[in-house]
């Protein structure tokens, strides 16, 4: 019998008002667009629980049935689905279009592991010596589909009992969920989650950047290098401890293994993976190295991998050996086997909480185990997730594990370990869309090791990109492989990249207010932090543009995955959809019309393309240190427009609650000859667990530094503190009891000095002959029409690169 906190409550069972039968045909109208189809030739059907479907108790659906002979139709609000004799023949049915019961325009999902990936090209056979064959990354299938409709068959999931365990049982025939959202792929996801589960809240620490190397270090090596990123006034909130931390690279040497003939299969052999016990001769003091971290602010995570089971040496062999009732005076391996119920209680009781209460947070799962187990059809890396998520959630109001896909509902066990990767620019040029598809099957919180694993090679631009796109992904997870040479310490790249490197590390850390009300968004909503662009827009341009991917819902992200050209500039196709966007770190305003504009945006290595809509606002971290907390200094940046976000902070007072945000409404009204943009700024919710006399900074990006900025305070104007900045900004002590109205007066500019004010910034940033650049200045300021603007330009002696960045935002 499992401990109970390892037991999952679900409700499988559907409301028998839901269910009809017709032939050999059983459907669960779950939704108005979401079926469930069972076909068997028996009559057999499951009711139970499965590893990826939890719930189908829906409250009564409403829907009609005609039955005949030859079909049955089941009529919703939405849609009708029409079942015949042969299953192919059946097909949905809305807007007076059938649509087949298939995944053809399937837009995919995810992949189990990226390992040995280069890009888009696997090699399987790498880890076994077989490195010429290849083969190509096929993702899985989501629940969005170019059709309208996608199926996932749910037959091969094994029976999840209400004991918590596994069972060897499946259902007779096809088991499949017919999701018929049309392009509402954001509602396709939705749906998702209601059958299997809403992915849980990521907690805080973990969206900020986390130090990982595959390394054997020391004790005060670790600390060293923890202390370089202090030094350098560079946060990180999680510390990672690969494999090393254990008995594991020098077993003979520290343990005597073949010396003391117990290298046998009996005994386990002399696999280093699999460990349980510090390596006392590295960490002879691991409580202090631990609680020593902790004091630095940081969380804690150590590497597993479970496969040999617990073998002699091992601390806590003897405990293991006596709660599963073996004699463990003959030192023989206690085999890993997440089958068997006893072997799992005891893998958590004795190996692993006794660590947790020393100081580890959480577990990176790092597989090696394989896909079968002593239960046919059970992967152990599914229960492996499964129960270290649910173990983890005893101790901690925002459980978390590290671990690798395993098919659909993995959502429910956040953080996604896409592998070890190559170190080259087909891999970063994979993964931004390969990290936005996954959310068409729910799995939003990919971490990739940011800058790659192996191989490929070290190229500081390349490591740059990457960092850029880690700032602007779901978890920032610096990592390496074992390689002597090769590390992801940011003052190890050279020439100015280390940096940018530290800047976008900084960044990063200040992003966390936006990242945590995404995961709250996703966890209570069910929207994801990035989405592909199809989920907004639903015109060809959003389907083609694969590596462009919306960011916390209002911000476009454009990863740079190329290198910069000899001009110094790196190339990035872009679609930009009707509006306008601002470039938050250029300042770069495109207009786009309806249906959207393609254009070849040029960044140097400082920035990458992010693009935030009209009306954007955006919360920083202002708070130094590595700490996590509700920010005691918060700056929010606003761009001309109307739009509104909503900051969700951790609310907890006992552990169970979260329901403390501020909500802030960004408004443009015209006035006469300006107009007037205006932050309207109320905390509501469990507002005692904002910091005390919190710092606000409010910041128009777009307005200069002398417009007057003016603070109400329930109606009271705020004698301010004045602020010298780049843009108009105003700074005050936040009264959550209070609502607030902060105000900017908006000039009128014209065309001719908006862009003649942003060539100038071009110009100055750009190389070349001085004496050209002041005669093309000298035009610029000139050209009265954008004809004569871009003749200037067009006739200069600039570079190439440099007439581009001019020409861009037209």
């Amino acid at each position: 019998m499992l401990d109970k906190h390892l037991i999952v409550k679900t409700s499988p069972l559907a409301n028998k008002e839901n269910v009809v039968q017709w032939k050999n045909y059983r459907v669960t109208v779950l939704q108005d667009r979401l079926f469930r189809i069972e076909n068997s030739d028996k009559g057999k059907f499951r009711d139970e629980a499965t590893q990826s479907v939890w719930y189908r108790d829906m409250e009564k659906q409403t829907f009609t049935l005609q039955a005949e002979d030859t079909q049955a139709v089941i009529q919703t609000a939405r849609c009708r689905l029409v079942l015949k004799g042969k299953r192919e023949d059946c097909y949905i049915e809305w807007d007076g279009l059938q649509r087949p019961i298939d995944n053809a325009g399937n837009l995919k999902g995810t992949y189990r592991t990226l390992d040995a990936c280069n890009g888009v090209t696997n090699y399987p056979k790498m880890f076994s010596g077989n490195p010429e064959i290849t083969q190509p990354v096929t993702l899985g299938n989501g629940v969005c589909s170019t059709t309208g409709v996608a199926v996932f068959d749910d037959a091969s999931s094994l029976t999840l009992g209400q004991d918590g365990e596994i069972k060897a049982e499946r259902g007779d025939g096809t088991d499949e969920y017919v999701f018929a959202y049309g392009n509402d792929y954001r509602a396709a996801v939705r749906a998702l989650y209601l059958i299997t589960g809403n992915t849980p809240l990521v907690p805080r620490f973990a969206l900020g950047n986390w130090w990982s190397r595959y390394h054997v270090y020391t004790q005060d090596e670790y600390l060293r290098i923890l202390q370089r990123f202090e030094d350098r006034d560079v946060p990180l909130t999680v510390a990672t401890i690969d494999m090393d931390w254990h008995w594991s690279t020098q077993m003979e040497n520290d343990l005597h293994i073949i010396k003391k003939g117990r290298n046998t299969p009996f005994y386990g052999g002399n696999s280093g993976w699999t460990g349980y016990s510090w390596n006392t001769r590295l960490f002879p003091d691991y409580k202090a190295f631990l609680k020593e971290i902790q004091d630095r602010g940081l969380k804690i995570t150590l590497n597993l991998h479970p496969a040999d089971g617990v073998r002699w040496w091992e601390d806590m062999y003897g405990e293991m050996a006596k709660e599963l009732g073996r004699d463990a005076s003959t030192g023989e391996k206690i085999r890993f086997d997440i089958a068997d119920t006893n072997f799992v209680n005891a893998y958590f009781k004795v190996l692993h909480k006794p660590y947790e209460k020393d100081g580890v947070t959480f577990w990176w799962i790092d597989w090696q185990q394989g896909t079968q187990s002593g239960l046919d059809g059970l992967d152990p890396l599914w229960s492996l997730n499964h129960y270290h998520y649910l173990d983890n959630a005893e101790n901690h109001f925002a459980p978390l594990i590290l671990s690798r896909f395993c098919g659909v509902g993995s959502h429910r066990y956040p953080l996604g370990f896409s592998g070890d990767t190559f170190c080259t620019w087909a891999t970063l040029d994979y993964l931004p869309y390969f990290t936005a598809t996954a959310t068409n099957v729910g799995y939003t919180w990919w971490s990739h090791d940011i800058g790659g694993h192996m191989l490929g090679a070290k190229e500081d631009e390349q490591y740059a990109r990457h960092i850029q796109f880690g700032v602007f992904s779901p978890i920032n997870r610096l990592h390496s492989s074992n390689a002597e040479t090769v590390t992801k310490e940011p003052w190890e790249y050279k020439n100015g990249t280390g940096t940018v490197i530290q800047d976008w590390l900084r960044l990063r850390h200040r992003l966390i207010p936006y990242l945590y009300s995404a995961s709250y968004r996703t966890h209570r909503q069910g929207t994801a932090l990035i989405e592909p662009l199809y989920y907004q827009w639903d015109t060809p341009k959003a389907y083609e543009y694969k590596n462009e991917y919306l960011f916390g819902g209002q911000m476009l992200v454009a990863p740079v995955t190329q290198k910069c050209e000899a001009d110094g500039y790196a190339r990035v196709r872009v679609w930009i959809p009707e509006g306008k966007w601002t470039d938050i770190f250029t300042g770069d305003r495109y207009i786009a019309p309806k249906g959207g504009v393609e254009k070849t945006l040029l960044r140097t290595l400082e920035s990458i393309p992010v693009l935030i809509k009209d009306g954007g606002v955006l919360p920083l971290s202002m708070d130094k240190g590595n700490s996590v907390e509700n920010p005691e200094k918060l700056e929010v940046s606003v761009w001309n427009g109307n739009g509104e976000f909503v900051l969700f902070e951790d609310g907890r007072t006992q552990g169970n609650t979260q329901s403390v945000y501020t909500r802030f409404v960004n408004t443009y009204t015209q006035t006469t000859g300006a107009g007037m943009q205006s932050l309207t700024i109320k905390a509501e919710g469990d507002i005692g667990v904002l910091p005390q006399n919190r710092t606000l900074r409010v910041v128009f990006k777009e307005l200069a530094p002398e417009t007057r900025v003016c603070v109400y305070k329930n109606g009271k104007a705020l004698v301010l503190q004045k602020i010298y900045a780049d843009d108009a900004a105003a700074e005050f002590v936040f009264d959550p009891t209070a609502e607030y109205l902060v105000t900017a007066e908006v000039c009128p500019c014209t065309e001719k000095q908006e862009r003649t004010a942003r060539a100038l910034k071009v110009l100055i940033a750009s190389e070349g002959e001085i004496a050209q650049k002041e005669k093309t200045w000298g035009a610029i300021r000139a050209a009265e029409t954008v004809d004569a603007y871009l003749e200037a330009v067009q006739t200069s002696a600039l570079s190439n690169g440099v007439k581009l960045r001019l020409l861009e935002t037209l």
